[in-house]
């Protein structure tokens, strides 16, 4: 069995049944909910509730399961944001043209929050930006290839307002990562 659109996926009044789509729709609806704290083996599983399960049983403010999506080769989707156009102290007495150019990076990730899940399995994600223990920035890619020693670096996430549209049927696999708080308000 492969991944795709063709016979791997079963269409039932123009509805996709496909496991990854029904996985985001129950991480759309862990981040909904609070349940009685379960015990499993995998603590990674993106079925895991409540919400702050993938990180401590003990941790309440968690409202968002960070998770990847994969292709039929195990690589991770990415998709591009604008970095947030906050500044650290230091960033705001460097000179205009040096914010400018701060302003203008764009980034990649491949880390995402599910927004919402619609139609025939599609899904608006949300891109985050990955942060190291300290909340720098960490850049995934270098030379165009994702870093894997980058990845293991990530530890907190931050929303970037960037959202992308996707089509959940296309992807082979998904990977919770971890459950966090996301400050979603706009500065």
């Amino acid at each position: 069995m492969g991944c795709g659109r063709n016979e791997d996926v079963r269409s039932d009044n123009n509805r996709h049944n496909s496991c990854i789509c029904e996985v985001v729709r129950a991480i759309k609806r862990v981040q909904g909910i609070r349940d009685e704290i379960d015990c499993d083996d995998c603590r990674t599983d993106c079925f895991l509730t409540p919400l702050g399960s993938l990180v401590s049983p003990a941790r309440q403010r968690a409202n968002t399961r960070v998770f990847m999506l994969l292709d039929e080769k195990g690589n991770p989707f990415k998709a591009m944001f604008r970095r947030a156009r906050r500044f650290s102290e230091a960033e705001a007495t460097a000179t205009a043209s040096e914010q400018g150019r701060r302003d203008c990076n764009t980034c990649f990730s491949v880390f995402f929050r599910v927004q919402n899940v619609f139609d025939n399995c599609c899904a608006t994600l949300q891109v985050l930006e990955p942060r190291d223990i300290r909340g720098r920035r960490v850049d995934l890619f270098k030379g165009g290839k994702l870093d894997l020693d980058a990845v293991c670096e990530v530890e907190r996430f931050e929303a970037t307002g960037t959202c992308v549209t996707v089509d959940l049927s296309c992807f082979c696999a998904v990977q919770c990562v971890k459950d966090v708080h996301i400050d979603c308000d706009e500065d």
